[in-house]
């Protein structure tokens, strides 16, 4: 478990916490919004930790009884809301975790705090269930709601919680990390980085993901190729996304950041901002062959991709027409 020093950036909202915790203001309700892999979890449990420390410090000692117990996961008065159904969070959930429990002081500490992961799984009745609570807590009850979603909220427990909303991190600050703490390669780091947009826990993933290497090595290789490729060529490929399993957004996205660096090279031929920096010299051969135009039109065919999957359209079909676009172009 991290302390708020150690969780990379959300300056902002980890001075909220601290300043709360240093002036004893602290909201009955609060939720925490971002995608996941953002570091929701983290924040959450830094100011749990922060919260129940027996020294009652912004920052937690890591060494009185309240914060040992914390760190080992036993501690009575940090609550982790869970649920059996996978998809949502019903409403004896909420009342046999939250509601029957809140009235019961705390044990060993000055606070009680129910941390629910997932919230936007919360039904309606779930939702109607918490808010009664959230209206009149009793002065120990802090309820974090952690969620990626928090347009699911009902509009009444939206206005009673103070809602702090994850940003994503600069590239620099999660290829620094990738390279300093898991020895990550520079050029490998700013890819996985660039693909993250932001999300340390992506990166970190992409970093360790094997599936991901394999992916790598296959859109190399077509987007080095395309041009020589013949249709039935092009047509093994797209089964080939489809044998491996890769996620075809990911493999959108790989198509989307090389003509990004194409069209930055022959726009500016400055290496140092390619994303593919060892893959130098065929990404000027690709702008050497592609005009301008085609590039646009490479670009917006990868967009057109997108959209014709998100409605569901075959994905063989969808991912044909854009490659013959960028062979064409």
């Amino acid at each position: 478990m991290l302390v708020f020093k150690d969780i990379l950036g959300h300056e902002q909202i980890k001075e909220h916490f601290q300043n709360a915790v240093s002036t004893g203001r602290i909201s009955h309700a609060y939720i925490l919004s971002g995608e996941a892999g953002m570091g929701r979890k983290s924040l959450a449990n830094a100011f749990a930790l922060s919260l129940l420390c027996e020294k009652g410090l912004p920052d937690p000692c890591m060494e009185c009884h309240a914060c040992k117990q914390v760190l080992s996961g036993n501690h009575p008065d940090l609550i982790y809301v869970t649920h059996e159904k996978p998809a949502s969070i019903g409403v004896d959930d909420i009342r046999k975790q939250i509601n029957d429990t809140i009235q019961v002081r705390p044990y060993s500490s000055y606070y009680k705090i129910y941390i629910v992961d997932e919230a936007e799984k919360m039904t309606a009745q779930a939702q109607n269930a918490l808010l009664k609570t959230i209206e009149e807590p009793p002065s120990y009850a802090v309820i974090l709601l952690l969620t990626t979603n928090p347009d699911a909220f009902l509009p009444t427990i939206l206005s009673r919680c103070v809602q702090l909303k994850l940003k994503p991190l600069k590239d620099s600050v999660v290829k620094e990390y990738l390279i300093q703490s898991l020895g990550v390669e520079e050029s490998q780091a700013e890819i996985y980085a660039a693909f993250a947009r932001g999300n340390l826990g992506r990166a970190i993933h992409l970093a360790q993901s094997e599936d991901f290497k394999r992916m790598y090595g296959v859109m190399l290789t077509l987007l080095k190729s395309v041009k020589e490729a013949d249709i039935s060529q092009l047509l093994d490929y797209v089964r080939t996304f489809k044998e491996e399993g890769f996620d075809i957004h990911e493999c959108l996205d790989f198509m989307q950041m090389w003509y990004r660096d194409v069209l930055m090279y022959k726009t500016t031929k400055d290496v140092n901002l390619l994303i593919f920096k060892d893959e130098f010299s065929a990404v000027k051969a690709a702008g050497t062959v592609s005009g301008y135009d085609g590039l646009e039109k490479i670009l917006n065919a990868i967009d057109k991709a997108r959209v014709r999957l998100d409605a569901n359209v075959n994905m063989e079909l969808a991912m044909e027409l854009m490659l013959l676009t960028m062979k064409e172009n």
